[in-house]
């Protein structure tokens, strides 16, 4: 690990990186054994008849899976201010909370200084790896980051989400310096309160740094995308901004970011004003505006896993020839595996389990058929070790970690896609309980996710895209219960076109339940509503607007019934709506 006042050394981190894999199985072992022995009296453990035994078998035997809402009786005893040890020995300092854009509920997560250091264990493997693979001097990040509002829970403890957590650390500062990561914007534009002004200044501070750029990064690839959709909007306000040497009266009103920021453009600079609108006026639709403006720029990294994978064609536009890294995969609760083959294609990247950042278990999950889904109907065999998964099959993950969660599963599905050295690389497929079923159908967010690209082909023949898209299990319709697929378009698209869109979407789900109930017309015609532009924007205002983090920001693929604002929204957005033939 980094220590302080130490040079960070590549080398190293990846020399300590193959030792731990070597041999996973002993190190998950003694991470265990660590776990058990450090927090052998707290309350949680005694309760169950562990009695101090660190053992895996034991450890299993007493210790049974469970989800958050298992736990989360003892976490709200602790942010309420219990200081026993419930959960852990060793005091927990503050509250992670979720996004909460999926669920709608935000949970409250444990968060402590072995959290903190096993996360920059991860972020400092995979930047050694990405170091190696491009090689970054000295210079600054581009970085599209927000701090999240911070509450304080009855018990005095902050509640956050758990990215403001790392930042809040007053060791992440030093780390950042030392692997020459700072990002181009001052404090106040990422702690800034009002999300469009600081999105504003991230990209005005890029701007003037441009030369020094060596990264464009963002939490989720969403951010990266939505910040040069912006861009589109306001480059010629910023460059007059560079150009008189003062920033916007109407886009900053914040006085602290207002005061940082005027600090940076300090003179006028016509001659960087004209060179960047010189670039963006040669562009042609914004292809490779990232390279164009930030010529130094190496790669651009971000989670684009998941529900970010819609994203990176656009990303990908945007990033012209440069290189898309997938950063690491982790949630909430923290930190599974670092990306350490940075040259991979994001569509194709994998993450390696660190085994001695947690202690990891895996549930087979296997359907009638014998293959994968994401419903919650699986069979489910009894959970194997890291060593013990097989390449090729699907497994939901759980974990066991220094933050006081025991046996707990993530509910993300994973396959296995090879292994380096002994530990398994994972490829995140999706979260198992999104889903949209009416009957007897199951379809998961990456079936949306596939009937969504499907039918986007039609729309790429017209040079049409789909900016992004949602859906809906409708159940109290006039018409039947059907699916509802909502999408935004970057321009109109003729009625025809639309049409063969809608039928396309419908045929593209082929879960068996799914096409028998289309064809007894127990479901009925699938629904495709095209939204007027602007639609997401007003939905992420909405979120934000319920104090939903920036960062963390997650468009559901599938709105419940219970998210009323939402549905509110969307619907009242409707430009046209289209039923499927496809079954006629």
């Amino acid at each position: 690990m980094l220590e302080k006042k130490r040079e960070f050394s590549g080398e190293e981190m990846i020399g300590e990186f193959e030792r731990l894999t070597q041999d996973a199985a002993a190190v998950q072992r003694e991470t265990l054994r660590r776990i058990l022995a450090e927090n052998a009296a707290v309350e949680y453990l005694q309760g169950l008849g562990l009695a101090g035994r660190t053992d895996e078998d034991s450890f299993r035997a007493c210790v049974p899976l469970v989800t958050h809402a298992d736990l989360e009786p003892y976490i709200a005893r602790i942010a309420d201010g219990d200081a026993s040890p419930v959960l852990t020995a060793k005091p927990v300092t503050s509250i992670s909370l979720s996004s909460g854009t999926t669920q709608g509920k935000r949970k409250y997560l444990p968060f402590n200084d072995e959290l903190f250091k096993s996360t920059m264990h991860v972020y400092l493997t995979s930047f050694a790896f990405r170091n190696r693979a491009f090689p970054i001097e000295d210079g600054k990040a581009l970085q599209f980051i927000y701090g999240s509002q911070m509450l304080t829970t009855k018990g005095g403890l902050t509640a956050t989400t758990a990215t403001t957590n790392l930042y809040r650390n007053e060791e992440f500062a030093a780390t950042m310096r030392a692997i020459q990561s700072q990002c181009c914007s001052p404090g106040a534009v990422i702690t800034g309160a009002d999300f469009a002004q600081s999105l504003y200044c991230h990209l005005l501070c890029g701007l003037l740094f441009a030369d020094e750029v060596r990264t464009v990064s963002a939490m989720f690839a969403h951010s990266i995308v939505l910040a040069f959709q912006t861009f589109e909007q306001v480059w010629e306000e910023l460059c007059d901004d560079i150009r008189h040497g003062v920033l916007s009266p109407t886009r900053v009103t914040a006085p602290a970011v207002r005061q940082a920021v005027s600090a940076l453009l300090a003179a006028p600079n016509p001659a960087l004003a004209d060179a960047v609108a010189r670039k963006c006026a040669g562009l042609s639709n914004w292809y490779g505006v990232i390279p164009a403006l930030w010529p130094n720029a190496k790669y651009v990294h971000g989670i684009v896993t998941g529900s970010m994978e819609h994203y990176v064609t656009k990303l990908r536009h945007y990033a012209g020839g440069l290189p898309l890294v997938a950063a690491d995969y982790g949630a909430s609760e923290g930190m599974v595996g670092p990306n350490v083959e940075p040259e991979v294609p994001p569509e194709s990247a994998t993450f390696t389990v660190l085994p001695s950042i947690a202690y990891f278990e895996f549930i087979p999950l296997r359907t009638g058929d014998g293959g994968a889904g994401a419903d919650a109907c699986y069979a489910e065999a009894e959970p194997v070790g890291l060593t013990e998964v097989a390449v090729g099959e699907h497994y939901e993950v759980v974990v066991t970690s220094f933050a006081g969660l025991y046996r707990y599963r993530l509910g993300d599905v994973v396959q296995v896609a090879g292994f380096y050295n002994s530990s398994p690389k994972l490829k995140f497929v999706c979260r198992r309980n999104l889903m949209l079923s009416i009957n007897i159908d199951k379809n998961s967010e990456q079936d949306l996710q596939l009937a969504v690209d499907n039918a986007a082909k039609i729309l790429a023949a017209e040079k049409l895209e789909v900016i992004d898209y949602t859906s809906q299990a409708e159940l109290s319709s006039e018409t039947g219960h059907h699916y509802v697929v909502f999408w935004e378009l970057n321009a109109d698209a003729g009625d025809d076109v639309l049409q063969s869109c809608c039928d396309e979407l419908d045929r593209s789900f082929v879960d068996p339940g799914y096409v028998g109930s289309r064809k007894t017309r127990a479901i009925g015609p699938l629904e495709l509503r095209v939204l007027e532009r602007g639609t997401f924007q007003k939905v992420l205002r909405h979120y934000f607007s319920l104090g939903a983090p920036v960062n963390q920001f997650k468009l559901p693929r599938c709105i419940v019934q219970s998210n009323s604002g939402v549905l509110q929204i969307l619907s009242g957005n409707v430009a046209k709506a289209f039923f499927s033939t496809a079954y006629d």
